[in-house]
């Protein structure tokens, strides 16, 4: 039910937030106009002053790492690239130089358990060296090393340090370049390269332990491509704190793949109506589409509820470029978006950064942001862009606006209906390229996004020429012959297969169970439990049915990170497991030297096949006795890798 209007924060309607991207809400002037002028001059600085502006960076919080050195998007780099640009452009020594303190374990214990504490305090210590890997393989996409323990508290002591400066009012705004990053942090769990949640601690700090400050509600707005799932629920029933997400969710199958992403979740007991989800459909959004959720949703409401301080968990993985968020946010955009924010707490905010794995962008972007906080003139220079279809109609009244309209009046207002908008993209590429040429700042003081790593690659330019020039018989999909022992390889000559192993239906899974194979995670399928689903059977959310799982349950006997060449692309819109999503086949068209992520699980060749089955939809329920039926042959067999490691050429037989 609507909460009764004496709770609701409103007071005015909200001014009138225009942009060269789309028309914005047009109320009545009101005394908001005035307190938000007010606000933009900002209290906490004197007339005429330039902005005191925090910057803490602290080479400590590099020591988290992966254990052996293997590739891993969020890595130490991501900081040092994006100190090297603040550096490079004179911004750095233009702020207040701030050192990061360990947080003390009695605030972390406001959001996160005993044991989590325990866990993380104790994992890089001794006792753990011989079982690190084992414990960290228990949870959602993390890993752990001898600097993990030091660097999570690092983490969390620094947003901490800022907001108390920035909320005493001794800076007007602070950065806090921190890793390991925090908003995937559960309550009794690390989770997606999170370990503490560390905006969650600070804002508790704020409330809970500094009443001094005068800080009674807080405004958290998550930009990171991502849902903050943890900073979420930590303070779903609290009405001090308004939360504001705008990410990727793809109908629940992107990352963290969890259905309280969804618009319809707001909240519950006192703080129903103060959680706000702005769910994308699919990738590619860029600045028109994020510009729209702030005139249309964040902004109304944040003057509305009037925050005392802003805490920005600043993810940049929405950029364009970035291998993991498939996205196309401009570093303009991004100051955009923070200087619309500027107008409200008396220009007090602090941004903590989360995710972001591409170093030009992520540098190019967080170097923008901190010329808008030091109070440089701005000027959108990016192209003129219109949103998607889709974007207007998550924003409008069938979604987000209608969900929260009950809690804050002002969304009750009509919007524009003369709005140009573009359609969906026909397909949506995994990864928007590491190699943006849309960035408008030059980096090239920057290295190369790989350049403290050695690269696996995974495609040489033989097997991806055969590749390239495979096609698919559609009117054949599920059909393999397996007559012949000989194929064509295409300009290699006739290739002579040894015996077919799956001719001899009774013995293929007892030698297959002895090969090891890499088995490379795309998308949400990199989230481990839902790749389990194909090895234990089950589903998670966002799948569409559930997996009949592998002869051999055994869980993947190692998981690693490699960089693949990014010529991947979506060649269909779903899998009948899946859902929305598709199969991902070689781009010849994309620039060879562009890079993805991929995870890859260690697993054998017979539950490789079985993973295959199960995508193709080759296994069958007998209703009659119960039992599952599946073919009696593999489609990859030990010849088939032979001659891959031979001849750098595939069956087209298996691929089909």
């Amino acid at each position: 039910q609507p909460v009764q209007s004496s709770r609701l924060p409103h007071r005015d309607a909200p001014p009138q937030f225009s942009t060269p991207l789309c028309p914005p809400v047009s109320p009545p002037p009101g005394r908001g106009d005035r307190r938000r002028r007010m606000a933009a001059a900002g209290a906490a600085t004197p007339v005429g002053a330039a902005p005191r502006v925090g910057l803490l960076y602290d080479d400590r919080m590099c020591a988290h790492a992966t254990p052996d050195g293997e590739k891993h998007p969020e890595n130490p780099e991501r900081l040092r690239a994006i100190r090297r640009k603040l550096d490079a452009e004179g911004v750095a020594s233009r702020c207040v130089d701030m050192k990061a303190k360990e947080a003390k374990e009695k605030y972390i214990a406001s959001v996160h358990t005993p044991n989590h504490i325990k866990l993380i305090r104790d994992i890089s210590s001794k006792e753990y060296d011989y079982r690190r890997n084992k414990t960290a393989r228990k949870f959602n996409s993390i890993y752990f090393n001898e600097g993990s323990s030091e660097s999570a508290f690092l983490a969390a002591g620094s947003v901490i340090e800022v907001a108390e400066k920035v909320a005493a009012g001794e800076l007007s705004s602070a950065i806090a370049l921190v890793r390991p990053p925090g908003h995937h942090a559960e309550h009794n769990e690390p989770m997606g390269f999170c370990l503490f949640n560390n905006v969650a601690i600070a804002a508790n700090y704020l409330l809970n332990e500094r009443p001094d400050l005068g800080i009674n509600k807080i405004l958290i707005v998550d930009w990171d491509v991502h849902h903050g799932n943890g900073t979420q629920k930590m303070f779903y029933s609290d009405p001090r704190v308004l939360f504001f997400s705008v990410h990727r969710f793809d109908y629940g199958s992107f990352y963290p793949c969890e259905g309280d992403a969804s618009h319809c979740f707001i909240g519950e007991g006192a703080g129903e109506g103060y959680n706000i989800n702005v769910p994308w459909e699919h990738g590619k959004c860029s600045d028109a589409d994020y510009v729209a959720a702030w005139d249309h949703v964040l902004l109304p409401i944040a003057e509305a509820f009037d925050p005392d301080i802003i805490l920005l968990s600043a993810g940049f993985d929405a950029a364009m470029g970035d291998p993991l968020g498939g996205c196309c946010i401009t570093p303009d955009g991004y100051a955009l978006l923070l200087t619309k924010l500027l107008g409200f707490a008396k220009g007090r905010i602090v941004m903590a950064l989360e995710g972001g794995y591409n170093l030009k962008s992520i540098a190019n972007s967080l170097c923008a942001c901190t010329k808008v906080l030091l109070g440089d003139n701005f000027t959108y220079n990016s192209p003129r862009m219109q949103p998607f279809e889709s974007t207007w109609r998550v924003i409008q009244m069938v979604m987000v606006r209608d969900e929260l309209k009950a809690y804050w009046p002002v969304l009750s207002s009509k919007l524009p209906d003369n709005v140009p908008l573009r359609s969906a993209p026909s397909y949506i590429e995994p990864y928007a390229s590491s190699g943006s040429e849309s960035d408008v700042e030059d980096v090239s003081e920057l290295p190369d996004a790989i350049s403290s790593v050695n690269v696996t690659q995974v495609v040489d330019d033989v097997l991806s020429k055969h590749i390239t020039m495979l096609k698919l018989d559609e009117d054949n999909l599920a059909t393999k012959n397996t007559s012949s022992d000989s194929v064509q390889a295409q300009d290699d000559g006739p290739v002579v297969a040894s015996t077919r192993i799956y001719d001899l239906p009774f013995t293929w899974r007892s030698a297959l169970s002895k090969v090891y194979v890499w088995y490379a995670s795309f998308g949400s399928n990199m989230w481990k439990p839902r790749f389990l689903c194909y090895i234990e059977g089950g589903k998670v959310d966002g799948m569409s049915i559930s997996c009949f799982g592998s002869h051999d349950t055994s869980p993947p006997r190692g998981t690693m990170w490699k960089t693949v060449p990014h010529r991947l692309f979506f060649g269909r819109s779903s899998t009948p497991c899946w859902g929305t999503g598709g199969v991902a086949f070689l781009n010849p068209e994309i620039n060879y030297n562009d890079e993805s992520y991929v995870c890859m699980y260690k697993i054998t060749l017979e539950q490789f096949n079985d993973v295959l089955f199960q995508e193709n939809r080759l296994v069958k329920d007998n209703s009659e006795d119960g039992k599952l039926e599946s073919p009696s042959s593999p489609l990859i067999g030990l010849s088939e890798i032979e001659s891959v490691s031979s001849n750098k050429a595939l069956h087209l037989e298996p691929i089909k």
